[in-house]
């Protein structure tokens, strides 16, 4: 078979909460390209309900596109932003390598060679399709600058949450508490030597707080646990869902600063400095770590996706990174 005539199969959002499988033709790859066989993937449990259910804002149609994406929102649309796969095509050096790359939902695809990072040889395959994930963490430590011996709190212990906990948690004499009304996550934040709270429980008078739980709940308990003048980086995205929360009490007699954190843009401390590419490469390197294995679910087939999508997706799955295995 040619390389022009192998079909590949996509996952397209078409409806609201309906997806499908796509079958394409790839043409072959041209002078630049690479053609990637995909091995592992990830949903974005998060971004992607928003996508499933046609929540995403009209007005952010084009910031939302993601990096080789199909199709136009709200539908159809092919959508999704990790996989792993193995370089077919391309350099001779490259030839079977392991890579990660920014791409939809796809068994097969080409894409430049600039856009694909190869992986090092000690960090596992299926890890690595936390990269996105660990990007989004990174970037919003350089929004919150927490710093060595600060108190840190991270409202919401969905996988972004707990990567900015374990970033944080690697600063000197940091005491960083991950709060989350769900108490399993307890035993996964002990895994990573991180204190764990309830609501009711959480720390006060903290120097930096991350608010990811993408509910108006979390973050008034992100504004509870704010200190004097201290900064709440709001990781949460809420599509076209109006959030109600709380401006009074304390937030203006403890000068308080709530703050969008976004990975679409370098954050700006480190924008003259640092590339996009540079800061995907960087959060290959922060995956060096066997314990965040434990934010992997057992993986579902690729081919299976249109009918496991509602309860993956759902807000009430207790999921963390909902692995997705191509073989």
């Amino acid at each position: 078979m040619s390389l022009n005539e192998e079909p590949a199969l996509a996952l397209w959002y078409v409806a609201p909460q309906r997806a499908e499988l796509r079958e394409e033709r790839l043409r072959a790859p041209e002078t630049g390209e690479v053609r990637v066989r995909a091995l592992w993937g990830a949903i974005s449990r998060g971004t992607e309900a928003l996508v499933f259910n046609g929540s995403v804002p009209a007005t952010e149609y084009n910031r939302m596109r993601s990096p080789n994406m199909g199709g136009q929102f709200p539908f159809p649309v092919k959508y999704g932003y990790s996989v792993v796969g193995a370089i077919e095509v391309g350099p001779e050096h490259l030839i079977g390598r392991p890579a990660f790359v920014l791409h939809p939902h796809q068994t097969l695809f080409n894409v430049p060679l600039r856009n694909v990072w190869p992986l090092s040889d000690n960090l596992p395959v299926q890890r690595a399709v936390l990269a996105a994930n660990m990007e989004t963490a990174l970037n919003a430590l350089w929004d919150g600058t927490p710093g060595p011996a600060d108190r840190v709190a991270v409202v919401g212990a969905g996988v972004v949450g707990i990567l900015v906990a374990f970033l944080c948690s690697s600063l000197a004499g940091a005491e960083v508490t991950i709060v989350d009304v769900d108490p399993t996550r307890a035993e996964i934040a002990r895994n990573l030597g991180i204190a764990f709270a309830s609501p009711h429980t959480s720390p006060v008078d903290c120097d930096v707080v991350f608010h990811a739980s993408a509910t108006a709940s979390g973050l008034s308990t992100a504004l509870a646990c704010a200190g004097l003048e201290t900064k709440i980086i709001e990781l949460s995205w809420y599509g076209n869902r109006s959030v109600e929360t709380s401006l009074g009490a304390a937030f203006h007699s403890q000068r308080l600063r709530l703050i969008s954190s976004q990975v679409g843009e370098v954050a700006r401390s480190h924008r003259v400095r640092w590339t996009r590419e540079r800061r995907l490469a960087a959060a290959l390197k922060l995956l060096l770590d066997d314990r965040l294995d434990a934010l992997l679910s057992p993986a579902i087939s690729f081919r299976e996706l249109p009918t496991r999508l509602p309860a993956v997706l759902d807000a009430k799955n207790s999921i963390l990174c909902q692995v997705i295995n191509y073989s």
